[in-house]
């Protein structure tokens, strides 16, 4: 009798069970809504990190957009000019090349170079730590080098290296995360073909910077009197190259008395 009973219940919950895959499956094909086959192409061309660079809430609100018309087909960075071509190519529009950028820092306040105020042993955060008596080192624009930009980059790209954070610009894919999580406003995106770079960003006057850091620029000006095309300038206190002007020739690099304007290809970091 009791097995006559379980069976009996056996067969009605596969019966339940049956009914309600039937009723589901029916509500499936009658609700499902239709995707565009172009945004699973577009997706497939994208650098598929997630990083947030294009503006939308991921690859997948990228290619979306990217079909409906409200994304460019060049606004995954990551992917770069091929996979805008690509983008293109299946939307039926021609994609505008951008020239590539790669993140650069413009500080050079590593632990030899840095004169610090305070061993710093609070929540690992350089927003957290700047906030603490204005940062452990005593440039107020220096790199804090606890690694909120370490920890915002989806590429691997970037590391600590005795207090200051460095890129690796053959993993660096210039989405800009970086740049966005650094609370000195030291990381830039630069295009990739800039490779003279002034590491500094102290806008202290030139005594106070100098005490300050061994490679802080004082403004002395030096850079500027020796570019044969007038791309640099000292603006409040910091020597800035005009891109549109330099021509690479490198004279301003040895120029400096202090050290702080780099010719990324002699340092093999182009």
């Amino acid at each position: 009798m009791d097995f006559v009973i379980v069976l009996t219940a056996a067969g009605i919950l596969g019966a339940i069970g049956l009914i309600f895959g039937l009723v589901l499956g029916v509500a499936g094909k009658k609700f499902a809504v239709e995707q565009d086959e172009r945004v699973v192409k577009v997706r497939e061309c994208l650098g598929g990190a997630n990083c947030g660079a294009c503006g939308f809430a991921g690859c997948d609100a990228f290619a979306e957009a990217v079909v409906k018309g409200t994304a460019p087909v060049n606004g995954c960075t990551p992917g770069g000019n091929s996979a805008a071509k690509a983008i293109g190519e299946i939307m039926g529009v021609a994609a505008e090349s951008k020239e590539p950028v790669v993140a650069r820092v413009r500080c050079s306040g590593n632990c030899d170079n840095m004169i610090r105020r305070y061993d710093y042993e609070g929540f690992s955060s350089c927003r957290a730590a700047s906030s603490y008596a204005g940062g452990p080192k005593a440039c107020h624009f220096a790199c804090v080098g606890v690694g909120d930009c370490v920890r915002a980059c989806k590429f691997d790209a970037i590391s600590l290296k005795d207090g200051v954070a460095h890129i690796d610009p053959n993993k660096c894919a210039g989405c800009g995360m970086c740049e966005a999580a650094c609370p000195r406003d030291i990381i830039h995106l630069l295009p990739r073909s800039q490779t003279i770079l002034v590491a500094c960003r102290n806008k202290a006057v030139g005594r106070v910077a100098r005490l300050q850091c061994k490679t802080a620029c004082i403004a002395c000006g030096k850079c500027a009197k020796t570019c044969p095309s007038g791309a640099i300038a000292i603006v409040e206190g910091v020597a800035q190259i005009d891109e549109t002007k330099c021509t690479r020739c490198g004279a301003c690099v040895p120029a400096c008395p202090m050290h702080c304007i780099h010719n990324l290809f002699d340092d093999n970091i182009a």
